[in-house]
């Protein structure tokens, strides 16, 4: 088994792209023609994509919890960075909600929350190690 990508389901796909480019300097790799779907490049090799919710639908046949109803889902996407304070001001800067500044862990590691306006909650950090 081989962890492959995340889909983020969301409102406006070509925002949520838009915003991960400028806030976090994800390049996009392709939106398709549909406007349903659209992926970033990672350094890890796995996809960071977002889908539409009437693709979400379609493929769950059911409803589900956006991430943009209330509170943060109970899940988290996680992106690291050297310089964390930076990365949480340029994101907070480019429309994300700034949910924990910058804050130094006890094992040392930098983390801080953003919120993104589709909902999606990211950690920034840096690396471990």
């Amino acid at each position: 088994m081989k962890f492959a990508y995340t889909i983020v389901y969301t409102a406006d796909v070509n925002a949520s792209l838009e915003f991960f480019e400028r806030a976090f300097g994800l390049p996009r790799r392709f939106l398709h023609e549909s406007g349903t779907y659209g992926e970033v490049e990672t350094d890890s090799g796995t996809a960071l994509a977002f889908a539409s919710h009437e693709a979400a639908q379609n493929n769950l046949g059911q409803a589900y919890r956006r991430a943009s109803d209330g509170a943060p889902l109970g899940m988290e996407i996680g992106l690291t960075t050297e310089d964390v304070a930076g990365a949480y001001v340029k994101a907070v800067a480019a429309g994300a909600q700034g949910l924990v500044e910058p804050v130094t862990k006890p094992w040392g590691q930098v983390v801080s929350y953003v919120r993104c306006p589709d909902g999606t909650l990211v950690e920034l950090c840096s690396p471990m190690g």
